[in-house]
């Protein structure tokens, strides 16, 4: 039955189930299953360009419902390794726990702990620990948003600022607001029934305070992704930081695959890199 489900939720979220990581660009390397924690879950995959100094890193998470997915499936890796990489940028491709005992929470815990491993790591491979962008797809989106929301999630692990952060087409940002409104059964799986659980996994009711920079990409057609992204952002603004929300005309799944295709849509995100003061 779980691996019905996992097709069925792999086809609904547009990832691929083939591994990838065959056809690097020239000169790449890859280290896979670097383990941040004592579960077998907890490791993340590094991509590292061709002799790399002082790199930028980018710090992917899958999505998957909060219940599925992984950190080598093609759509979450090929077409932004194939981009990226030859620019000089180290790409990291994280998993997280996602059995049934782990809330949303915990799993931006674990996102929190391997960011800390990643910029321990970072000099050893010609990485830059202070120059790093989060990025996640889907409930991966909503889980770095978290963070960024609420950054002591990883300053009290000792996690070094990063400088900023990109959601991709997350329509978690208020969950109150999600599970008093019709819903899919994922979000009752992921969040449950009690109300100040979903506070606390919620980045719109975490965010107290200025935040590090936030792209919110979101699906036109979407009832949820736009609208909620609007509204974090309007409470972003309240504090003083910054968050642009971006509207694409394409499918959850296209947001998360087409991104580094040669398109307006990754010069865009390309541009908000450069904000950051990254060279894309």
């Amino acid at each position: 039955m779980k691996r019905l489900c996992f097709a069925f939720c792999a086809a609904l979220l547009g990832f691929a189930v083939q591994a990838v990581a065959d056809n690097l660009p020239a000169g790449a390397t890859l280290q896979k299953n670097v383990a941040y924690g004592t579960d077998s879950a907890q490791k993340f995959d590094v991509y590292l360009p061709a002799s790399p100094a002082h790199a930028p890193i980018l710090f992917m998470v899958h999505g998957g419902g909060w219940r599925h997915g992984d950190k080598d499936m093609g759509r979450v890796v090929d077409n932004k390794v194939a981009r990226w990489i030859p620019k000089g940028i180290i790409f990291v491709s994280v998993n997280y726990r996602m059995d049934d005992a782990v809330t949303p929470v915990m799993e931006a815990d674990d996102v929190a702990t391997a960011l800390v491993k990643v910029q321990q790591l970072a000099p050893s491979w010609g990485g830059d620990p202070d120059n790093v962008i989060l990025m996640g797809h889907s409930a991966g989106a909503h889980l770095v948003t978290l963070i960024n929301s609420a950054p002591e999630i990883a300053t009290a692990k000792g996690a070094h600022p990063w400088k900023g952060t990109i959601s991709l087409d997350s329509g978690a940002m208020s969950v109150p607001q999600i599970m008093k409104a019709r819903h899919l059964r994922l979000y009752d799986d992921a969040f449950g029934k009690d109300p100040a659980a979903w506070e606390a996994a919620s980045p719109y009711h975490r965010l107290k305070g200025p935040t590090p920079p936030l792209l919110g990409i979101c699906r036109q057609r979407s009832l949820e992704s736009c609208p909620q992204n609007r509204a974090l952002a309007r409470k972003v603004a309240e504090f003083g930081a910054k968050m642009e929300v971006q509207p694409e005309a394409m499918s959850h799944g296209e947001i998360n695959s087409e991104l580094g295709l040669p398109s307006a849509y990754t010069e865009r995100v390309e541009a908000f890199m450069r904000e950051l003061g990254w060279r894309v």
